[in-house]
């Protein structure tokens, strides 16, 4: 929503908006353009005269807002209702879904299309660091817009990907997610099938060939359709990858085509599925991953994914948004393979589904793979009917059964207060949290400093 705001506000719009709390990112983000922040919801924040209110996903009846649009009988859209309508009609939209690793490949092709003088228009859910914006107006022909396969709106149940006219679509892989809308792996699987109905036949998907729920959907693509993997037989094949502190290298072949090696500074061989299918849609706009290679190599990364935030008294702490088993354990899988040190954990669960016992044995096992795990109180516990909620201390026993160190500390507070004691040179600390999380980085750096 924020970075819809951005976009019209750059094309000249008049844009207010309010949220129930902000925090950088984006509120910096909304601070520089001059976008009025109203909070907390209130019906008299809504401009009786606004040619048109957007409401998110996040609002349902009730909502004060909510109620007085639909009392004054105001015009009222969609995020992805509004982008497709006002944004990307007339260009290419490069549309960037799957579970894990949208931001991420949207945030890489932005920046590929950039360095080879495309001045592409995107929108992503997240902050590229080389634009430091989530967003961006161009006068190029593409319009990369990361795919979110969760709801539109309460009025509008569809997933966001299917308003999104997508000329070259990437589905990097399909598992589980969104507990709260979606009741099983089927039901996600029906959302990208969706998508899929929506791509022309004279379009092309780019699909993640190593994700078995995927690979059950793709024979009804009725588009051009190529594959990417990582040392399995694919259309774009990745071979022999290459951790290394400065960086990873691999090879690439498309069919018979040997590109050679890249680099990136990004670390995983998620990363590198990332970077391939990056590559890929480049490749399908005119740019060839000849020409991209450099740019690749010098790809600045995305706020908080495996964000470095700081260091003191020789321990770094990054900041990750991963609120998935899969991305917890690609995320410190990737960090394992290149630090030295050792590396400590905390786990915030935010997400509906990480508040959920879904996922609780996943997480249990991907978090093992720290030395210590330090899991906080579930954010909202009470959203989560009982039955169905994770258990934090479970949790703990869980990590502690698979090898590694865990302790259970409720709040930030605690956290701050103990984890200084327990860190030595050398360490590396990874924040997993969608959220705030307390500006537990920033006080988590100060106690290090006082310590």
């Amino acid at each position: 929503m924020g970075s819809l705001a951005g976009l019209l506000a750059e094309r000249g719009d008049t844009v207010t908006g309010s949220d129930q709390s902000v925090y950088p990112p984006m509120s910096t983000q909304l601070e520089k353009l001059g976008v009025e922040i109203l909070t907390p919801y209130a019906a008299e924040n809504v401009p009786g005269d606004a040619d048109l209110v957007v409401i998110g996903n996040a609002l349902s009846r009730g909502n004060p807002e909510v109620e007085i649009v639909l009392d004054r009988r105001q015009a009222m859209s969609s995020l992805p209702q509004t982008l497709s309508e006002q944004f990307l009609i007339g260009r290419r939209s490069c549309v960037i879904a799957g579970t894990h690793g949208k931001t991420t490949t949207s945030s890489l092709l932005a920046s590929l299309l950039s360095a080879a003088g495309r001045d592409p228009s995107f929108l992503i859910g997240g902050v590229p660091r080389e634009f430091d914006k989530s967003y961006q107006l161009g006068a190029g022909e593409e319009f990369v817009v990361e795919g979110d396969e969760y709801d539109c709106a309460f009025f509008d149940k569809r997933p966001k990907f299917v308003h999104y006219r997508p000329d070259v679509a990437v589905i990097g892989n399909l598992e589980f997610d969104h507990a709260d809308i979606y009741a099983d792996l089927a039901a996600v699987q029906l959302a990208f099938r969706r998508l899929l109905s929506v791509i022309p036949s004279r379009g092309l998907l780019i699909a993640g060939v190593e994700s078995a729920a995927l690979r059950e959907v793709l024979p009804e693509a009725l588009c051009r359709v190529q594959t990417f993997g990582v040392e399995t037989d694919a259309d774009w094949c990745v071979r022999d990858v290459v951790p290394d502190a400065a960086g990873w290298r691999f090879e690439l072949r498309q069919g018979d085509m040997d590109w050679g090696w890249f680099q990136t500074p990004m670390s995983g061989r998620h990363n590198i599925r990332n970077a391939v299918a990056a590559l890929a849609v480049a490749a399908e706009v005119g740019v060839s991953p000849t020409e991209a290679r450099g740019a690749l190599a010098r790809f600045a990364g995305v706020k908080r994914r495996l964000e470095r935030r700081g260091e003191a008294r020789g321990i770094v702490v990054f900041d990750d948004f991963a609120h998935h088993p899969t991305a917890v354990r690609e995320t410190l899988a990737g960090l394992r393979a290149t630090s030295s040190g050792r590396i400590v954990a905390i786990f915030e669960p935010r997400s509906y589904t990480s508040r959920t016992r879904t996922f609780q044995n996943g997480f249990a096992e991907a978090l093992a793979i720290a030395d210590l795990v330090v899991v906080a109180a579930a954010h909202l516990p009470e959203k989560v009917p009982e039955q169905n909620r994770l258990r934090e201390r479970e949790l703990v026993d869980a990590i502690s059964e698979q090898g590694a160190r865990a302790i259970f500390l409720p709040d930030v507070d605690q956290i701050v207060a103990r984890l200084p004691g327990e860190l030595v040179e050398g360490d590396s600390v990874v924040v997993l949290s969608n959220g705030g999380f307390g500006g537990i980085h920033s006080r988590l750096l100060e106690a290090l400093q006082e310590s």
